[in-house]
């Protein structure tokens, strides 16, 4: 019996010769990347919902202009919402999110913030008495909120927001106002046209003072009208790059007033005569900014991962040129150039996505401590999550990018799915924090383990390697479990130093007279490369640690070539730093190149088992050059053949425009 479980009769004969091949369990192996139940879950999703015609798009939503495309969206998103519970467990978020993403794909879900962003902010943020008000009728969709934080002059820069909402003692009202242009709210999703209330970000200001930006519970849009509520403006920003079914929007408040009670008030209060009572720690306001950096990580390597399927797949159907000269054609994953950009994208994305799970607990364990009022740990998660969205939604974008080049001009076409694939990608470089001040944010947090680490105080287990300053050199060896271990000792040893480097660079420059934040400007480029070198260790760490825990041999095995071709590349893309420092020479660092080769040579007869074992059906995936059955040319053909444009032979715009201009230039002859 096969191993790989996606063999079919009426597939391409040549993507089955590749599943044949398989040398573990596919089933098995999308046990260990799901949990067993949950993948047996995802498959009965997946069925139900070609069982269900109004889940479904008429045709292909790329062909849709942009309102049919929002109303499409809306019909589907109540459709989902009346039908979830006959066939999904509407409390379990991870079952919630696979129909999700089987229904909507890519381009959005108009519920998406509600539910991940204004939802846990208000359960995060709510006292006891306003989470007994608003919560569950948030659950049943009495209302739909998002979250407005991001203005149109400010984003990341929380502190430099300009939206004030004033504290009227006399009424015990908030003022919500916007003083400015720059001060719209600007990006929210849901908020154009969809979300009738908001948890909206501003500055708080009392008597004159600004205790800086708090979150409150307005209700924007009339609930029976959904018109504007009175001093509210609101509106779509218009097309962007991607996720075009979201309504992304603009707000402005002009002197609204709210009821004081109205402040979300679990960590802050403002009494009822104007006394402030701030948080235990000022990141606990933050806290469905860091839920979302802690869920972005599975949906980047998601992501990654779906466009791996595609172009893995697809450079199995296509075949171009010859590697021996008479042989004939070859598929074009042969080509070990192919392979490079093809593989190690893939490992990333496994990495990505299981080192995402671990991230997912971290994250719950330590929610549950802040909840009891430990907060130790926050600035440990808030610096691990800062750098983990910046490394991998960059290196997810660059690996999706590869992907699509490696389709040739096939992979420019949206019958591919990879430009949508890429474009709702990339989006996650800036959202929640841009990347360059998201890996300023975790080189603070590194600095202050070097200079805590001077000062012989103790360091977190993440920081604890700055400690070892070991002489040792890289000694690489090809067999067994030192691949790894020599691997990850060079990763620490390329972390370790630039974190020492430029912190040291920083104390120099304080001594020599310069102010600390232009110490810092003038390193900012060394520190932000500090933090990505952290961040890509721990990533590894945790993989590393991950796989070995598997209890299945044969897929420990098959998840170990990945690991060492995921850290053989990583130590190749960072060698500079070995070599600068005499760790390694470059006949070692070929060494390891060498082996890289090998691995990719290893993992191609199982390439396409791979991708199968992460189970992305054909309705999520929507691409046709990466079909499960591998039938691509005459469904490529269908696809063309389906646009609107091609309904008319002639085109209205061609008679009305076009033709008499060449009947013009020809009665000029």
């Amino acid at each position: 019996m096969a191993l790989n479980h996606q063999i079919r009769e009426g597939d391409n004969p040549l993507i089955t010769e590749e599943r044949e091949k398989a040398t573990f369990s596919t089933e098995a192996l999308a046990d260990e990347l799901y949990g067993p139940t949950f993948a047996k879950r995802r498959r009965e999703l997946s069925a139900a919902v070609l069982k269900m015609p109004e889940l479904l798009d008429p045709y292909p939503h790329v062909f849709m202009d942009r309102p049919t495309k929002v109303a499409n969206s809306m019909r589907k998103t109540v459709a989902v919402m009346e039908g979830a519970s006959e066939i999904a467990d509407i409390t379990n978020r991870d079952e919630m999110g696979h129909l999700v993403c089987e229904v909507f794909g890519d381009d959005g879900f108009p519920l998406s913030i509600h539910f991940v962003m204004f939802l846990p902010a208000i359960q995060g943020q709510a006292d006891d008495e306003q989470a007994e008000e608003w919560v569950q009728k948030a659950i049943q969709l009495q209302f739909i909120g998002t979250y407005a934080q991001t203005e149109l002059g400010h984003g990341t820069n929380l502190r430099a927001l300009e939206t004030t909402a004033t504290y009227d003692k006399n009424t015990q009202e908030f003022v919500l106002n916007t003083p400015t242009v720059s001060a719209y709210k600007w990006w929210p999703g849901n908020l154009g046209k969809t979300a009738n209330v908001v948890v909206a970000n501003a500055q708080l200001y009392i008597d004159g003072k600004n205790y800086g930006p708090h979150n409150f519970f307005v209700r924007i849009r009339d609930e029976e009208t959904h018109q504007p509520m009175p001093g509210i403006t609101v509106g779509d920003i218009g097309p962007k790059f991607g996720l075009n079914t979201n309504d992304n929007g603009f707000l402005k408040f002009d002197h609204v007033r709210i009821p004081r009670r109205s402040m979300l008030m679990r960590h802050s209060k403002v009494s009822p005569e104007g006394t402030y009572s701030p948080p235990v720690h000022p990141k606990l306001s933050y806290g469905a900014m860091i839920f979302v950096r802690a869920t972005m990580i599975r949906m980047l390597a998601h992501s990654l991962l779906k466009a791996s399927t595609i172009a893995i797949r697809y450079s199995c159907i296509r075949k171009q040129g010859e590697i021996t000269p008479g042989a004939g054609e070859v598929k074009i994953l042969d080509y070990q150039t192919q392979q490079h950009r093809l593989f190690t994208a893939m490992a990333r994305g496994f990495a990505y996505w299981l080192v995402g799970q671990e991230i997912k607990q971290i994250y719950e364990r330590i929610a549950e401590d802040v909840k009891q009022g430990n907060v130790d740990q926050l600035a440990d998660l808030h610096a691990l999550l800062s750098g983990m969205k910046s490394v991998v939604s960059f290196d997810a974008g660059k690996g999706i990018e590869q992907c699509r080049m490696a389709c040739g001009g096939h992979g420019y076409s949206h019958a591919s799915g990879l430009p949508e694939i890429y474009a709702v990608e990339v989006a996650g470089c800036t959202y929640e924090g841009e990347n360059m001040v998201m890996l300023q944010q975790q080189a603070r947090y590194l600095v202050k383990g070097v200079q805590k680490l001077a000062k012989g105080e103790e360091l977190t287990s993440m920081l604890k390697y700055l400690g070892n300053n070991s002489n040792r050199r890289f000694r690489f060896a090809e067999a067994g479990s030192k691949i790894e271990d020599t691997l990850i000792q060079a990763m620490e040893y390329i972390a370790r130093t630039t974190i020492q480097r430029v912190s040291a660079r920083l104390d120099s420059l304080k001594e020599s007279g310069l102010s600390d934040e232009d110490a810092w400007n003038e390193n900012a480029v060394e520190l932000t490369r500090a933090s990505r070198t952290h961040t890509r260790l721990w990533i590894a760490v945790c993989f590393k640690d991950r796989v070995n825990r598997i209890q299945d041999p044969k897929i420990r095995a098959a998840l170990q070539d990945i690991l060492h071709l995921h850290l053989c590349y990583e130590v190749i893309d960072m060698s500079q730093y070995l070599l600068e420092g005499g760790y390694a020479t470059g006949a070692q660092i070929a060494q390891v190149k060498d082996v890289l080769y090998k691995l990719l040579a290893k993992i191609r007869p199982n390439a396409v088992s791979y991708v199968d074992a992460y189970e992305v059906s054909d309705t999520e995936l929507r691409s046709v050059l990466g079909r499960r059955d591998g039938n691509v040319y005459d469904n490529l053909l269908k696809w063309a053949q389906s646009n609107p444009l091609n309904n008319v032979e002639v085109l209205p715009a061609v008679e009305k425009h076009l033709m008499p201009m060449m009947k013009s230039a020809k009665s000029k002859l």
